[in-house]
């Protein structure tokens, strides 16, 4: 079977369209051989200079004026360039081929200068740099698209319109309404409430439900152990109260765990980590993993919570200010819930004052406002002790862009805290939500339209 570099070499001067995708990502560094990386080097300063790909003649005379060349190197260089003929390859093949190509490469050599920083043989690099190195390494990849032509792609803009987009329902009502049917992928939407409100018990309620639809769901907590985490999801799905699972039996909590299996095709991965230990970077170096030894890929990736996670970005939270730090943190998850195209679910404290409101915004974000600023879906849970007398906590929409966020943006949904689960509420439990401040940003959304009155096409 032929190398993939010599059939990458041989795309490079037949196919410039290949050649125009694929050259911006491919680096010299790649080529093992050093022949390889001699011919790569001037096909892509040809190309760059330019303008155009060079013959085998042109890569001729480029190679005798290269006077860093040994008398050997120079003549497996110029035998290698006779022998690259044109070849008829696929072109999506050549491109994936290509790009796992530089994929693999691009990790081998940073896990060789990691070695080599953790051997103190890098008087340059500290072993703090090891994360970033690999984390660069496995984000490598292909970028095609270079924007958006707003005539000339007008056809696909109204296909967008029109395409069932991928979701991940909820089994609850109002949560349906405000995401327009549920989360969809590339999102990060992070649920606000203090201390013991239901920040993880949201999470587990949810990640039960994803399971249910036959969904591979990976649970990722920093605050608590992984049996405690199982042990809600335990009480949600197997309907038991989370006091009583010790009391059951072997035989009956094998029996409700083998029913659980039979409805549904779905995977819950449940990993804990270190409290303010793990960043982006682990969970994705946990993904692969799940990948290659469980054959798990997610649906949907749960991260208990944002708060405590840690920034690949910024080696601790002490040489850095609160904002910038969980800042990076949201945008690194929003990052990675683009690069596996999944919805993230994840949650944050409130301020010392929004604790005790019965009214959130957006301020009561504890530590940072960049939080809500990279979110996709922001809302708050509320629990007061008339609202736990009558078994319900009150949702309140932050931000939204699935949707009007001034709709239905406040709502109740019944909890049961011994039983880790959420449910409808009646109708008549919405209707006695008053909220006056819609009523004034509806008006104000009144004044707005009517500025705009006479402007029309």
């Amino acid at each position: 079977m032929e190398r993939v570099p010599l059939t990458i070499l041989k795309n490079l001067i037949h196919s410039e369209e290949y050649s125009r995708k694929v050259l911006p990502f491919v680096l010299p560094e790649y080529f093992e051989e050093k022949t390889d990386r001699v011919v790569f080097e001037e096909i892509s300063t040809f190309l760059k200079d330019y303008d155009s790909l060079p013959t085998k003649e042109v890569l001729h005379i480029e190679l005798e004026k290269r006077t860093d060349l040994s008398q050997d190197e120079f003549s497996l260089s110029d035998q290698l360039v006779s022998s690259l003929d044109k070849v008829d390859s696929e072109a999506q093949w050549m491109l994936d081929t290509t790009e796992k190509w530089c994929k693999e490469r691009a990790i081998y050599l940073a896990l060789m200068e990691s070695i080599k920083i953790a051997d103190g043989q890098d008087d340059k690099k500290q072993p703090d740099a090891i994360p970033s190195i690999l984390s660069d390494a496995l984000a490598v990849g292909f970028d095609q698209h270079v924007g958006h032509d707003y005539i000339g792609d007008s056809q696909t803009r109204f296909e967008y319109y029109h395409r069932v987009e991928n979701k991940t329902p909820f089994d609850l009502e109002y949560f349906n309404k405000i995401t327009s049917g549920g989360l969809s992928d590339k999102t990060l939407n992070i649920a606000l409430a203090g201390t013991g409100v239901g920040k993880s018990l949201f999470m587990c309620h949810v990640a039960s439900s994803t399971l249910l639809q036959g969904k591979n769901v990976l649970y990722i907590t920093l605050e608590m152990a992984e049996e405690k985490i199982a042990e809600r999801i335990d009480a949600n799905l197997l309907n038991v109260n989370i006091q009583e699972i010790a009391d059951i039996p072997k035989s009956s909590f094998t029996k409700k765990i083998d029913r659980l299996a039979a409805k549904t095709s779905g995977k819950l991965i449940i990993k804990e980590y270190p409290t303010a230990s793990a960043h982006c970077g682990h969970f994705r170096a946990l993904l692969q993993e799940l990948k290659l030894k469980k054959s798990f890929e997610p649906d949907i990736i749960f991260v208990d919570y944002l708060n405590i996670c840690a920034s690949s970005r910024y080696r601790s939270a002490v040489n850095v200010n609160s904002y910038s730090y969980v800042k990076a943190i949201a945008e690194e998850l929003r990052g990675l819930a683009v690069e596996t195209s999944v919805p993230i679910v994840s949650a944050t404290q409130t301020t010392r004052s929004g604790f005790t409101s019965s009214d959130p915004n957006l301020t009561d974000t504890s530590e940072s406002f960049g939080l809500p600023a990279t979110a996709d879906l922001m809302f708050a849970l509320v629990s007061t002790e008339d609202m736990e007398k009558l078994n319900q906590i009150m949702v309140k929409q932050l931000k939204n862009r699935y949707n009007d966020p001034t709709m239905n943006k406040r709502f109740v949904v019944g909890i049961d805290r011994a039983k880790m689960r959420l449910y409808d509420c009646e109708q008549s439990a919405q209707d006695d939500i008053v909220d006056d401040t819609e009523i004034v940003e509806y008006n104000k959304s009144e004044e707005s339209k009517a500025k705009f009155n006479d402007f029309k096409f």
